[in-house]
């Protein structure tokens, strides 16, 4: 009994290349967010109420049936002091979009805006020795 042949197989031909894919740039900075979705949360009118990155934001009432989820998630979180930058970073949007959304909640008096805490400067290096001198003598 013979082997069985081994039939040679002609190459198959090469398939034709891909059509070139156009080269796509990284999105610019505020490209690829969706402008519109921020401005139904803002609001037609857009005013801002004069708070800066480190005002700090107290919730002052429980979050209304009428409340934005936006709103209600700011309620929430500001328990608590919370600088408007923290705000900001933790609700993921801009920092204009923000002060639009607080000015309308400070103007319904569903949160304070409070000055940041400041440290005091450290007392005079006269006084510290006069106390240090005194509590030596005792």
């Amino acid at each position: 009994m013979t082997p069985p042949q081994r039939r040679r197989r002609q190459p198959l031909p090469e398939p034709p290349p891909p059509p070139p894919q156009p080269v796509q740039q990284p999105p610019q900075e505020g490209e690829g967010k969706n402008p519109e979705r921020l401005y139904i949360i803002t609001g037609a009118d857009g005013e801002r109420a004069p708070v800066d990155l480190v005002t700090l934001i107290v919730a002052c009432a429980e979050p209304p049936s009428s409340a934005t989820p936006e709103q209600t998630a700011v309620l929430r979180m500001c328990g608590a002091p919370l600088s408007v930058a923290e705000v900001s970073a933790y609700l993921g949007l801009p920092f204009s979009v923000v002060t639009v959304l607080l000015t309308e909640m400070l103007a319904a008096e569903l949160v304070q805006a409070r000055a940041p805490i400041v440290r005091q400067q450290l007392p005079d290096r006269s006084l510290l020795e006069a106390v240090m001198h005194g509590l030596q003598r005792l």
